[in-house]
């Protein structure tokens, strides 16, 4: 486990260690290869991520005791954030100690792709086997509709019909997951927390 900083936990309200360990043991590794999509593959950025995650869930006993295979979405949120605040910290030392500004990617971008590219994913997952099938022939795997058609065994009219509906319920899903992420469904937990 990422090793926390004792200074940064000093504080009256803090999670158990039993519920700590069991939100580790459930939620640190996709919470690590999320840290790591997120700095592009900086380990050390990444650690530092998912530490300043674990102190802010830690600080929230109401939030982590009792809840670790629920708390997935509030973890990935709060990395988000933080990753945002470690990069925005980082351009602001940079340009102050260099002289003239750098151009360098927007790594907000970044995450906002990763987080579009989770919402396609959820949202192929509740596809029926044979619309999420054919979205994947046509659309990532670039075959036409005859080639769809010979290669499942159906005729062209039927892999033009499901990949319209499949469209059509991925568009609403992919809607809803994005307004999810703008204005987030009430939870059980306090909505005064902030990460």
């Amino acid at each position: 486990m990422v090793a926390m900083n004792t200074h940064a936990l000093a504080g009256p309200a803090r999670a158990n260690g039993e519920s700590m360990n069991q939100l580790w043991r459930i939620n640190g590794a996709s919470l690590m290869r999320f840290a790591l999509k997120l700095t592009l593959g900086d380990k050390h950025r990444a650690e530092d991520i998912v530490q300043e995650t674990l102190v802010r869930a830690w600080r929230h006993p109401e939030i982590v005791d009792g809840h670790a295979e629920t708390i997935r979405p509030w973890l990935f949120t709060v990395a988000r954030n933080v990753g945002i605040d470690l990069w925005r910290m980082q351009s602001r030392r940079d340009d102050i100690i260099e002289d003239r500004p750098v151009d360098r990617a927007n790594p907000v971008h970044d995450i906002d792709q990763a987080m579009t590219a989770m919402d396609v994913r959820a949202a192929l997952a509740e596809l029926t086997p044979e619309h999420r099938r054919v979205v994947v022939e046509v659309y990532y795997l670039g075959r036409s509709v005859a080639e769809v058609a010979q290669l499942l065994g159906i005729p062209e009219g039927t892999v033009k019909s499901r990949t319209y509906y499949a469209l059509r319920q991925l568009k609403r899903l992919i809607s809803e997951a994005s307004a999810e992420h703008i204005n987030p469904a009430p939870t059980p937990f306090p909505q005064t927390l902030t990460a």
